[in-house]
């Protein structure tokens, strides 16, 4: 007699399978389709209205866009929601179910930090909140659990921020929803290699290459102190 499990799996299982009960097929037959992912990665920066994902990954189309989105709420992974007041708009967010993919795919994107770019990647399609998140993966041991400290940056035409809840780092698009302990202005170039630790706060400050709109460094010194990208060492072949 099938479970519900085996019943809502039959259910969410698209056209395309592997057919195999390995829980990494499974996985894929819910996830593996083009673009699939990458609508997760934008939910977790926060929810998100239908027509920022477009903007986001605009060479879905809003077509396929819809199918993706149709599919992950079908699997549980995302539903509809809205925002709080005064906004009060439709948004598409991630479920229980999908904010568990947050550690996986976010050590995936670490992993493919690794990877080499050829001439096929579009250089202008780097986002500071996007190397944000990845980061956040970085973190391994959480702060005092009681602070609830916002950091907000403003990356060249970009406004993210960082939510210190439970004492882990959480990358939310937009400004801060109220006063930020931290608001600084730098350009991507900047950001990315702080991500990178190639470049300290200090330096960056000193070179006027970060500007400290409110608040104090301490927190910044804090961030990229806790979230520290260290490129992996080549490993060594076996002779």
């Amino acid at each position: 007699m099938a479970t519900a499990e085996t019943k809502r799996y039959r259910r969410v299982m698209p056209t395309k399978t592997y057919g195999q009960v390995c829980p990494m097929a499974r996985a894929l037959d819910v996830l593996g389709e083009r673009w699939t992912v990458l609508v997760v990665r934008e939910l977790l920066l926060g929810p998100k209205r239908f027509k920022h994902l477009l903007a986001a990954l605009p060479a879905i189309g809003a077509n396929r866009l819809a199918d993706r989105l149709k599919a992950l709420d079908e699997a549980g992974i995302v539903r509809k929601g809205t925002l709080p007041a005064p906004a009060g708009v439709p948004v598409y967010e991630l479920t229980d179910d999908g904010e568990r993919l947050r550690e996986p795919l976010i050590a995936l994107g670490l992993w493919g930090l690794d990877l080499p770019m050829d001439d096929r990647i579009d250089p202008q399609s780097a986002r500071a909140e996007l190397i944000a998140l990845c980061l956040t993966g970085t973190q391994t041991k959480p702060l005092e659990s009681g602070r609830r400290d916002t950091l907000e940056f403003h990356v060249g035409d970009e406004v993210f921020h960082f939510q210190l809840r439970h004492g882990w780092f959480l990358p939310r698009s937009g400004p801060s929803p109220s006063d930020p302990d931290l608001r600084i202005d730098c350009d991507l170039q900047t950001f990315m290699e702080l991500a990178l630790r190639s470049v300290t706060p200090a330096q960056a400050i000193k070179q006027n290459r970060v500007a400290i709109r409110s608040g104090t460094r301490q927190l910044m010194d804090e961030l990229f102190r806790v979230l520290a990208y260290v490129p992996r060492a080549p490993l060594l072949r076996r002779t």
